[in-house]
């Protein structure tokens, strides 16, 4: 890998094209990644925000959520926003109503199916709904020149965090960013606001690891 990365952005549903502009921003090459065989030749992948539920439930139909998971336990940087925090998620809160699953194969208690890759507890729409969105200046560990502008659209936020991972920034007393290894989750998009300064800790992240 050259000094400039290839890094995919999961583009089942979502706000895909705003992280492909934030990665161009931050100096790495960015592509949608629909199949395994596209996932194959990355080198990071960014989980956009979106309907965590509908994600899940497409990555499951085109054959990617194995994939996934096989890139993420191999080392593959990923880095999730919003619903792509629940889905890096290793168990979920909050499920939606019309679920009827529970943990009896490990997965979530929603019966939602996640990728994993942080030890971490997940609230779904703790914030609100989505006319209860709002804006905040958040502090994040590992970023310089002050604080991020983060968008929070029916986000959620962490409720407990495993030993491996580190909490990097907080919100109104919740945990609102966090990092295990090489996985990277914020439940704000900061790929809204034209502040690329996430993006580009990620792309040293996949520099670091390739």
């Amino acid at each position: 890998m050259s000094d400039t990365p290839l890094i995919g952005v999961l583009a089942l549903q979502g706000d895909v094209r705003e992280h492909l502009i934030a990665l161009a921003s931050a100096d790495a090459v960015a592509r949608p990644v629909r199949r395994p065989e596209e996932l194959a030749e990355v080198d990071g992948l960014v989980i956009p925000g979106g309907e965590s539920t509908t994600m899940s439930k497409l990555a499951v139909l085109f054959g990617m959520m194995e994939p996934l998971r096989e890139r993420v336990r191999a080392g593959m940087p990923v880095y999730g926003t919003c619903a792509g925090m629940i889905l890096l998620a290793e168990k979920i809160l909050d499920p939606s109503p019309s679920s009827q699953l529970r943990s009896s194969r490990g997965y979530p208690i929603s019966g939602q199916e996640t990728v994993g890759g942080i030890d971490m507890i997940v609230r779904r729409n703790a914030f609100g709904r989505q006319n209860e969105s709002f804006e905040a200046a958040v502090e994040v560990d590992g970023i310089d020149g002050g604080p991020v502008e983060g968008v929070f659209i029916r986000a959620p936020w962490v409720e407990s965090v495993g030993a491996e991972a580190e909490v990097i920034a907080e919100h109104g007393g919740h945990i609102v960013a966090v990092r295990q290894r090489n996985v990277l989750a914020t439940s704000f998009h900061p790929e809204l606001t034209g502040d690329h300064r996430v993006h580009a800790l990620f792309v040293d992240m996949v520099r670091a690891v390739n």
